[in-house]
């Protein structure tokens, strides 16, 4: 077998090419799917359906989110899903802090409840909550010095 070499602390380690897809376990397909479709342009790729073979009952949507860089896949399970309630399964990066003005104007303009900006360790971030209550977080890739001291008891970072 042959390995695709990266440079890495241990050279018998194969390398790996980045995330195929993130999984996330969902109470109403079609709700999330319009959310993430609303909120981020997800596009839904039909052929990539997940159906049981004995009854054909769709189980999970593949989409492509732009700028995600990977497939998300909205799984139905609502056991699951209630149990990462509050759980910040997700965090997507933005480029700076205009752009997360701009995420928080679209987030209002769509009536969706998020934090505002907040102050986290290294840059800023909002938060907000899908459908089933699991926290996503939009942050920036610029950062701050230790000048800005992070906002550790605000409520939307509790999880």
């Amino acid at each position: 077998m042959d390995k695709e070499m990266l440079p890495m602390t241990n050279p018998d380690t194969p390398a790996i090419k980045g995330i195929h897809h993130i999984k996330l376990p969902v109470t109403n397909l079609h709700r999330s799917l319009e959310f993430y479709q609303q909120v981020f342009g997800a596009e839904r790729i039909p052929q990539a359906d997940h159906r049981r073979e004995d009854d054909g009952a769709l189980y999970a949507y593949i989409c492509e989110v732009p700028g995600l860089g990977t497939k998300l896949e909205l799984r139905l399970n609502p056991e699951h899903a209630e149990r990462q309630r509050g759980f910040d399964f997700l965090t997507i990066a933005v480029s700076d802090r205009a752009v997360l003005e701009l995420w928080r104007q679209r987030l209002n303009q769509l009536g969706l409840e998020n934090s505002g900006e907040i102050v986290a360790i290294q840059a800023w971030l909002i938060a907000f909550d899908d459908p089933d209550g699991h926290r996503l977080r939009l942050y920036t890739l610029e950062t701050h010095g230790p000048e800005e001291k992070p906002d550790e008891d605000n409520i939307w970072l509790r999880n």
